[in-house]
């Protein structure tokens, strides 16, 4: 890969000092963690992750650290016990925080609230372990779970953790196909699911999803444990499905729990490969827990007055560790929403609740900026402490919007960079610590040996780009995939020996930090010069009346592969024609260069993409090489396609 230039475009009439946010002083004295955390992160690795392991409560302490006789194949903590659950739950009751509010529920519609105190959570956790041992789960058995964001599926979760029965959570928007298929994969006996729930303020069906899906599964699936959530009519087997209410409510609150080996299996999280079926990441319970535990208190600088918010789903990673696991192991309180991102109304919850801590996705920031500053400008966000940024790299832009309009220009952003495969956050500033730049999630964090190399695995060094890799094991790293010790291998320790390749490209700018350029798969050879679409998404961005853009590369006869980008516009800019397309073309010249003027621009109201919010750049490459549009079953709204369908050869430039 050719370097590439990580100067916001945004920003590039700002000097360096400008572009560049050093830590508030007193934020540096209070930090959680201080500058010397790295030295003695790089002078002993594994005493570092024990000290973070010593964090948690262990039934047997560990003999050894770190196992990594059989690469790629690692055991953290070996000879250690501990419970998950114990850990989220039942340890901070014990302390005397019993009666501290572990979640504030906020449902829709908009008066649907509820408080759970850790007391009050521990018991839910026990009933649920106890009805699930009923119904037959024992230590081992897969549990699918596919729920809507209530606080059952955080219960459900935890008491599947207690049993020792790893979990595979499933999306809520998936099909009955996509469960069915992760359900037989990783042989699940049991399905937890809800009739329905609640999305933009109207009840949709859940329930029919999941018979269908056991159809598919033949006898795989012995029960169906069904929460009460919408009170919709719900087709009914007596012989497998039963009432969460039924069995769970009147269940024991006591129940003791067995502590589990350190590498005893946590969960399994399916993620969709670039072909064949998609990959079961295996997930173990204590180095993810040390990984996570340890991450959401240092990156989000955690004190015990705060009030958490991660607004992703539990249906994905990031809901998982800084959701679920995360913030309980660390005794916090959090704000869960059931609902969707409507005008006005994550503001409101902020300045209800009085969010301390709020962690998104730069797709959820671009809606807003879509929207105008106006909206957010409503509402009380004094609250506000600290910011955080997950899902894709986030451009300068975006940046710069969350930092002013939301964070009032004092909180920090902490961009954090990590996948479901490595179960934690691997890259990210520190508040108090590191200083932050727009677009760059800036450096590795202590104890993670993260390197940009070539194409020869050497070092590329400051100012030069290529592959991201992971040099050496990290706690919360996945142990292999689900049945499959080989793909597990060739997906992602083949390229290198001894490398793990994270697929993504980055840069090193001149002071070592890292800045992100998405997947390699994403880089585009046009006349011979290696562009990064994140590079020229940022520069559309930068736009006044851009709000959101997506650059493809599409096959072209003299250059290889030509640019074709699709942009949402601001409301304020209007619905767009041939002026303001020629007018982003020559921006974009502008701001990187000729090699970079995109062929093509076509204005669209939406952009595809899939429940967890990324854009789905395969579909635009196929409607810009003029192509039947691909599978659409994994989008959160597969309309969207025919909304920019109707748009091909409209608002459209080509040279």
């Amino acid at each position: 890969m050719s370097e590439q230039s990580p100067k916001s475009p945004a920003l590039s009439n700002l000097s360096r000092e400008e572009r560049r946010f050093e830590p508030p002083a007193e934020l540096a004295a209070a930090a959680n963690v201080k500058e010397e955390a790295y030295a003695r992160a790089d002078a002993d690795r594994e005493a570092f992750w024990a000290e973070a392991a010593e964090r948690l409560d262990w039934g047997t302490k560990w003999d050894q650290v770190l196992d990594w006789t059989d690469p790629p194949f690692a055991k953290w903590f070996v000879g250690g016990t501990l419970n998950a659950s114990v850990n989220c739950v039942d340890r901070h009751v014990a302390a005397g925080n019993g009666d501290k509010v572990a979640i504030h529920w906020v449902g829709e519609p908009d008066d649907d609230t509820r408080d759970i105190t850790y007391a009050q959570l521990k018991d839910e956790v026990s009933k649920a372990a106890n009805a699930l041992t009923d119904l037959g789960v024992q230590k081992g058995d897969r549990v699918a779970i596919y729920m809507p964001m209530i606080p059952e599926v955080v219960v459900a979760m935890l008491a599947c953790a207690r049993l020792g029965a790893p979990h595979t959570v499933v999306f809520g928007g998936f099909s009955a196909d996509a469960l069915a298929s992760r359900v037989t994969d990783c042989e699940a006996h049991v399905v937890i699911t809800s009739d329905g729930g609640y999305r933009r303020g109207a009840a949709s069906a859940l329930k029919p999803a999941v018979d269908e899906a056991v159809e598919k599964t033949g006898d795989l699936v012995r029960h169906v444990l069904v929460v009460r959530r919408t009170g919709q009519d719900v087709a009914w087997d007596d012989a497998r499905d039963v009432w969460w209410h039924d069995v769970v409510d009147g269940a024991s609150a006591e129940h003791e729990p067995e502590m589990h080996d350190s590498e005893h299996p946590l969960y399994v999280m399916y993620t969709s490969g670039t072909t064949g079926k998609p990959k079961g990441i295996l997930h173990t319970t204590g180095g993810y827990l040390t990984g996570t535990s340890y991450t959401h208190w240092s990156v989000f600088d955690l004190k015990d007055d705060d009030v958490y918010w991660c607004t992703a789903d539990v249906g994905w990673v990031t809901g998982h560790s800084y959701m679920a696991y995360g913030p309980l192991a660390n005794g916090a309180t959090q704000v869960m929403y059931e609902g969707t991102p409507e005008k006005g109304r994550w503001w409101q919850i902020i300045q209800d609740y009085k969010v301390s801590i709020f962690y998104t996705a730069p797709t959820a920031i671009r809606t807003f900026m879509k929207q105008g500053r106006e909206v957010p400008d409503a509402y009380d966000l004094s609250s506000l402490r600290l910011l955080g940024s997950v899902g894709e790299p986030i451009n300068p832009e975006a940046y710069m919007w969350y930092r002013e309009v939301i964070g009032g220009e004092r909180c920090p952003i902490v961009d954090t960079w990590w996948q479901t495969e490595t179960g934690q956050i691997l890259i990210s500033p520190l508040p108090g610590v590191t200083a932050g730049k727009p677009g760059s999630a800036m450096k590795a964090l202590p104890g993670v040996a993260i390197d940009v190399v070539n194409d020869d695995a050497e070092s590329v060094g400051n100012g030069n780009g290529g592959y991201l890799v992971i040099r050496e094991p990290w706690p919360a790293m996945l142990r292999t995939l689900w049945g499959d010790d080989q793909r597990f291998k060739d997906t992602y320790w083949s390229r290198w020996e001894g490398l793990y390749f994270a697929g993504d490209g980055a840069k090193l700018d001149e002071d070592g930090d890292i800045w992100l350029l998405g997947r390699v798969d994403d880089v585009m050879n046009v006349s011979g010069h290696r562009l990064s679409t994140t590079e020229i998404e940022s520069a559309l961005v930068s736009h006044p009346k851009v709000a959101e853009a997506a650059v493809v590369g599409a096959a072209d006869e003299t250059t290889g592969q030509a640019v074709c980008a699709f942009v949402i516009l601001r409301e304020a800019a209007g619905d767009g024609g041939p002026d303001i397309v020629e007018e982003l073309r020559k921006h974009v010249q502008k701001e990187i260069g000729a090699i970079a003027k995109p062929r093509q621009i076509m204005v669209v109201p939406e952009l595809p993409k899939t429940r967890s919010g990324k854009i789905m750049r395969r579909l635009l490459k196929d409607v810009a090489e003029h192509r039947e549009v691909g599978d659409v079953t994994t989008l959160a709204d597969s309309t969207v396609m025919d909304l920019i369908k109707g748009k091909e050869g409209s608002a459209a430039s080509e040279d």
